[in-house]
């Protein structure tokens, strides 16, 4: 036993692990979709803006843009945004202003 004092460990410690960068969702067909979502949310609605391929900074801007003219909140998680509305139609008349292809999904 030339090395007793030698500890293995499955822990990093101070070694620096490659972190795993965020991930668009990539829409090919360029429709957005607006799907209408209550799950978690203690029966509270929510709006999901789905199918926007476009940088997180410009989602943010379309968010802000979409809160302020709802009059509502809303946040972009994980590619979408989130508008805490039920009003699905004004939402698609202000993305179809903004130019896009809207389809609302679900009931």
């Amino acid at each position: 036993m030339q090395n007793s004092n030698l500890v293995y460990s499955t822990d990093g410690g101070k070694i620096e692990q490659a972190k795993a960068k965020a991930t668009r969702s990539v829409n090919n067909d360029g429709i957005v979709c607006i799907h209408r979502e209550t799950k978690g949310r203690k029966g509270k609605g929510v709006s999901i803006v789905k199918g926007l391929d476009k940088e997180p900074a410009e989602l943010k801007a379309l968010c802000k843009t979409l809160k302020q003219k709802c009059g509502c909140g809303g946040a972009v998680k994980d590619g979408t945004i989130e508008v805490q509305t039920d009003d699905r139609e004004k939402l698609r008349n202000l993305l179809q202003d903004a130019g896009f292809t809207v389809k609302i999904a679900g009931g």
